[in-house]
C-alpha cells in the first residue's frame, strides 16, 4: 500500500492582537473572568481586507516551502473551513488561483473544528487510492466576522487563523500512520449557525436582527462533557490502530477548543498536562485552524522531533471528531 508523509508544514496569524483588556473596553467583561473560564489572554483578529483565502494563502506558501515543492506540482488542495471567502464559489477555489496551483482541482471540507483532520483523512485515502500525489492540506478561519461580539459568553473564544501541510505520497518525512473521522447528526444543533442557508433563506431584515446569522453555542455545559469524551475516545483510537498505547505518545495537538476541556482531556486520558501542546492562552479558538498551527508551531520551536510520535485530535459542530497519529 502507498504511504502518506507530511513534508512541509505552514501557518499564519494575523497581525492585529485583540487582548481580553481590549474586550474589556466594549464588553462587560474582565481578564480575570475570560481566562478564567478560558484559558484565553488575546486572540488575533484579521484585517478589514483580508479574506480566509488570503490567510490559507500564506500558510500554503511557507507549507510548501518547507517541503520544497512548486505551485506547479500541487495536484489537489482539500481547505477546510466555516468561513470561506464566499459560499460560491468555495474558499479553495478563490485560494487555488492566488496560489497559481494550476494543476490542482480544489474543494473545501465542512466539518467545523475538526475540519483539519476531515481533511487530512481525505487526503491520506485519495494518495493511497493513487489518485492523488501532491495535496495542500489547509484550514482557515475568520471567526471573527460570525460570532456576535455582544454575546460575552461566546465571542471571547474565537479567533482568525490559518494552518496548512504538504501531504505528499512517500516513504520518507513525517508517516501518516492512522486517520479517523466520526459524525453524530442527530446532536448537531449545539454549536450552529442558524442563518445562511436554505432552511432561511432569503436573508432578511427579521434574519440579521434575530442574530441568525451569528454562531451559536447552545447548552455549553453538556458540550463540555460531550467533548472531552470523544476527544478521548478518538485518541485512543488512533493509538490503538497502530498498537500503540497513550503513553507511547511523545506530543499531542488537540483542538484548541478552551483550557478547561483540555485539562479534561489530559485528565481522562491520564497523561500530564505537559503532553498536551496548547496554543489556545494565545491564539484562542480558531476552529479548524488550531491545529494545523499548533502543528506548524510545535515543528517549527523543535517540540516535535525526529521520530516523535504526534497524535492529532479535534471535535467540533455537527457533532464532528477525528484524530490522526503521526510518525514525525
Amino acid at each position: 500500500m502507498k504511504k502518506t508523509a507530511i513534508v512541509g508544514t505552514g501557518s499564519y496569524l494575523p497581525e492585529h492582537i485583540m487582548t481580553n483588556f481590549d474586550i474589556e473596553k466594549f464588553l462587560d467583561t474582565s481578564d480575570e473572568w475570560i481566562y478564567t473560564r478560558t484559558g484565553i489572554k488575546e486572540r488575533r483578529i484579521a484585517d478589514k481586507g483580508q479574506a480566509t483565502s488570503d490567510l490559507c494563502k500564506v500558510a500554503c506558501e511557507r507549507a510548501m516551502d518547507m517541503a520544497g515543492v512548486k505551485a506547479a506540482d500541487i495536484d489537489l488542495i482539500i481547505l477546510a473551513t466555516i468561513t470561506p471567502d464566499t459560499h460560491c464559489p468555495a474558499g479553495s477555489n478563490w485560494l487555488e488561483a492566488k496560489l497559481g496551483c494550476d494543476n490542482a482541482v480544489s474543494f473545501d471540507v465542512t466539518a467545523a473544528c475538526s475540519g483539519f483532520l476531515f481533511a487530512l483523512h481525505v487526503a491520506d485515502k485519495f494518495i493511497k487510492a493513487g489518485a492523488n500525489k501532491n495535496v495542500l492540506v489547509v484550514a482557515g478561519e475568520i471567526m471573527s466576522r460570525v460570532v456576535n461580539w455582544k454575546e460575552r459568553e461566546s465571542c471571547i473564544l474565537w479567533g482568525d487563523g490559518a494552518g496548512a501541510a504538504v501531504v505528499t505520497e512517500s516513504d520518507e518525512g513525517a508517516q501518516v500512520l492512522s486517520t479517523h473521522i466520526h459524525t453524530d447528526g442527530a446532536a448537531g444543533d449545539t454549536l450552529l449557525m442558524p442563518g445562511g442557508g436554505s432552511k432561511t433563506t432569503p436573508i432578511s431584515h427579521e434574519s440579521v436582527d434575530k442574530g441568525l446569522h451569528f454562531l451559536k453555542m447552545i447548552e455549553a455545559n453538556k458540550s463540555f462533557k460531550v467533548a472531552v469524551n470523544r476527544f478521548a475516545e478518538a485518541s485512543e483510537e488512533a493509538a490503538a490502530a497502530s498498537g500503540y498505547t497513550i503513553g507511547d505518545m511523545d506530543v499531542i495537538i488537540p483542538h484548541q477548543a478552551n483550557l478547561r476541556i483540555l485539562q479534561g482531556v489530559a485528565k481522562k486520558l491520564g497523561v500530564p498536562i505537559e503532553k498536551i501542546y496548547m496554543t489556545i492562552e494565545k491564539y484562542g479558538n480558531i476552529s479548524s485552524a488550531t491545529v494545523p498551527i499548533a502543528l506548524d508551531e510545535a515543528v517549527r520551536n523543535g517540540t516535535i522531533r525526529k521520530e516523535s510520535l504526534v497524535l492529532l485530535t479535534a471535535f467540533g459542530g455537527g457533532l464532528t471528531w477525528g484524530s490522526s497519529l503521526i510518525r514525525w
